[in-house]
């Protein structure tokens, strides 16, 4: 059977049908064609026809026509429509015109570096002409790197060796800084809450030293779909961008299916796992010579898909093997790019990848891909779902759901998952705690004067405290770095927090695979946690808290870990409030929060079973973050226990905690909640919740403006859930919150949220 066929047939199967909750046709998409500019260079028209492009597409024209006029921009289309072409076209162009001209390119990961930049080699092979192209990362020899710094004119790199490796030695790098015309930035969308705090920092740090060596670049930002994306690549880059999303490339008739497995545990809300509902619907694909893409959330997911279909593929071991491919993180370039060749060829069938292959890296267009569980962010999903879809013909795209509350919330609400509801990238450059580290970096890598700004900071406070830490001198008018460290190498972009914990590897030779926040590091690296790196499961043997570093072990285990926090939040101050009704009040502000791990649960993967507990015993840290809270009359709680109040105010606190990562594209993690049935604060009973990072990214603030849109959703979500006394799907399990809690929690969000 085709694809067309193949959708016909479980048109009929009832047992597939029985758990369809959605079946989406977008009609397909025909090209919209824009001449070659006349102001380019005519060698690139010629290079680009040999390659078998004729024309532009409407928004590869847009994107050319705002940069010629020295407008910065940020293109959104969707996955595998010329974005690449978007900012090639205008940087190949300046330096055909100007060889002195110089290019960087930002991007998220080294496998997208390696990707773009091949392509760029192939136009350039094509045109024939001097434009020098290379890769500087951390696999870069040091033979290679002085050429690099003084002979490329296209320096593809990730922003933690611009932040480590390039900013801080400018010195080298002159012909770079002084020449730099584009800074192009690659999947914006990825630089979101502290990563993205950390990078809007390290970009202001680049066009200081670019100021300083008089050159003033264009920005270039390419996004997936999200709510703001202008906002986000406007606050990133510290300019006024325009946003070109005018999208012109073609794509055939796509199917969006939504599927449900069915429930084997009504009162627990327990479904059957969704990696054996992927295995079934992808071995009927690939059994029809259905080139199919399997995305799955872990690594341990990855290898179990890809053996099952290769068992499921019936022909010998290595025709299997050749045919059906795992792709995930940890396989060497060689193996990358092997895998992605036979893609695009068609000589692999299927691949069984993590999100290593949610980026634009080219794997050509595949006919199907099945989802499996909800990727985090719709961003994220639609990424995905990009990668299925031929210019013409049919593509299906089969997104299976977990029993996780976010999966049911989104695979229940069709409408809202096709609604364009798409989330707000938040980043916070000015939380302090980060702003304070890259002053310490700009300090070092070019003396402050007074007065000046960074980004849109005003220093001089901070100037005078790092002063007053012996970190800089005050001269004239200028602050000078005193110090004799140097302050990048000992800043991960990755945290908010400078006292990190290191995490040791020690299966083999001992060797360091990461690092926590110091904040982070009780919850997920007290002993015999399990530890998710790169997909892989580590547990954790030994944590010294006193020397912040965290000895593992790999593992294979079909659970995870989750901590138990005891949460003690302090009001500093109220930012905003606003009283809702006479019953409930909503606030924003500063809290101190000193927090407790006290125990652990060992959670099934897929069923969500608690299978064991243990002790913890760590210091108790304190936090000082940006909080949201909700209080409810104690009038409403009269006729209530305790015990009642406490399970229905918890109820509410999951569910939200839940539901707000769908909202603010960021990991769950990122948030916590915490109930009260008398909060110190407001002595009434209140749910707290709070960034889980110091100074706060702005997450807060988003759940205070979005309430009654996070309430409702809160109240869907728990409506629609089938089971009978709670369960992890939305308010959390009945023997946690006891028989009563789903009752309880309906109760009072029947009262709040109207």
């Amino acid at each position: 059977m085709n694809l067309d066929q193949f959708l016909e047939f479980i048109k009929r199967d009832k047992s597939f049908m029985e758990n369809l909750k959605a079946w989406r046709v977008i009609s397909p998409r025909q090209p919209v064609f824009a001449d070659f500019p006349e102001n380019a260079n005519p060698r690139i028209e010629e290079a680009l026809k040999k390659r078998g492009v004729e024309k532009l597409y409407s928004h590869q024209a847009t994107a050319w026509s705002n940069i010629k006029n020295g407008k910065h921009v940020c293109i959104v289309t969707p996955t595998a429509s010329g974005k690449t072409l978007c900012y090639n076209l205008p940087v190949i162009d300046k330096i055909l015109s100007d060889p002195e001209a110089r290019a960087l390119y930002l991007f998220p990961t080294k496998a997208l570096s390696q990707d773009q930049v091949m392509e760029l080699q192939e136009i350039v092979e094509v045109l024939e002409a001097d434009i020098k192209t290379f890769t500087y990362d951390g696999d870069t020899p040091g033979s290679a790197r002085q050429a690099i710094r003084k002979a490329g004119h296209i320096v593809v790199t990730n922003p933690d060796m611009l932040h480590s490796a390039i900013l801080p030695h400018h010195t080298k790098w002159m012909k770079l800084f002084e020449n730099l015309k584009y800074v192009v930035i690659d999947e914006i969308h990825n630089y979101r809450g502290v990563f993205g705090s950390h990078v809007a920092n390290v970009v202001r740090r680049l066009r200081r030293i670019c100021s300083f060596y008089g050159a003033k670049p264009q920005f270039i930002c390419c996004s997936a779909t999200i709510k703001n994306p202008a906002e986000l690549a406007s606050r990133i880059t510290g300019e006024d961008v325009v946003l070109v999303n005018n999208n012109g490339a073609p794509s055939g008739e796509k199917n969006i299916i939504l599927y449900n497995p069915p429930v084997v545990n009504w009162q627990l809300g327990i479904r059957k796992s969704s990696l054996l509902e992927a295995k079934r619907i992808a071995t009927s694909l690939i059994k029809n010579d259905i080139q199919t893409i399997v995305f799955s959330r872990t690594r341990l997911a990855c290898e179990v898909l890809t053996t099952y279909l290769r068992e499921a593929y019936g022909k010998s071991l290595g025709e299997a093997e050749s045919k059906i491919r795992g792709y995930r993180g940890g396989f060497l370039p060689k193996q990358r790019r092997e895998i992605e060749r036979g893609l695009r060829k068609g000589e692999v069938l299927a691949v069984v990848s993590t999100n290593a292959l949610e980026l634009g890296i080219d794997i050509g267009s595949l006919e199907a891909c099945v989802i499996c569980g909800y990727p985090g962010t719709m961003a994220s999903t639609w990424q995905q779902a990009g990668r299925a879809g031929r210019r013409k013909g049919t593509s299906a795209v089969f997104i299976i759901a977990t029993s996780a509350a976010l999966d049911q919330f989104l695979i229940n609400n069709p409408d809202y998952f096709f609604g364009g509801n798409v989330e707000s990238a938040l980043i916070n450059p000015d939380n302090l705690y980060i702003l304070v580290n890259h002053i310490k970096c700009a300090s070092f890598e070019i003396p402050f004067e007074e007065g000046e700004q960074f980004g849109s900071a005003q220093v001089d406070e901070v100037l005078e405290y790092l002063e007053g830490e012996e970190l800089l001198h005050h001269s004239g008018s200028k602050w000078h770095w005193a110090a004799d460290n140097y302050p990048a190498e000992d800043i991960s972009l990755r945290s908010a927090a400078d006292e990190n914990f290191v995490i040791i590897d020690i299966t083999e030779q001992p060797r360091v695979i990461g690092e926590v926040d110091r904040f982070a590091a009780p919850m997920l690296l007290h002993d015999e946690a399990i530890y998710l790196h790169e997909t892989r499961q580590y547990q954790v043997e030994k944590l010294d808290f006193e020397e912040k570093k965290a000895f593992v072990r790999a593992v294979d285990v079909d659970y995870y870990t989750d901590a138990n926090l005891a949460v003690n939040i302090k009001v500093l101050g109220v930012d905003r409030e606003n009283r809702i009704d006479v019953n409930v009040s909503k606030h924003l502000g500063e809290v101190q929060v000193n927090a407790l791990v006290t125990m652990f649960k060992k959670i099934k993967f897929h069923t969500h079973e608690n299978i064991g507990a243990g002790q913890v015993n760590l210091p108790e840290m304190e936090l000082h973050s940006s909080a949201y809270w909700i209080s409810l009359s104690n009038d409403l709680m009269i006729n209530l226990l305790p015990s009642d109040i406490q399970a229905g105010i918890q109820g509410i606190a999951n569910l939200l905690a839940n539901i707000a990562p769908v909202y603010l594209m960021c990991d769950p993690r990122d948030i916590h909640a915490v109930a009260q049935v008398k909060s110190p604060f407001t002595e009434q009973p209140t749910v707290y919740l709070y960034d889980s990072y110091p100074g706060g990214i702005g997450l807060s603030e988003r759940i205070y403006d979005m309430h009654d849109e996070l309430l409702a959703a809160a109240r869907r979500l728990l409506v629609e859930c089938r089971c009978s006394k709670g369960c992890p799907s939305c308010v959390g399990p009945s023997d946690e919150l006891g028989p009563r809690g789903k009752e309880l929690t309906v109760q009072l969000l029947d009262i709040i949220a109207k």
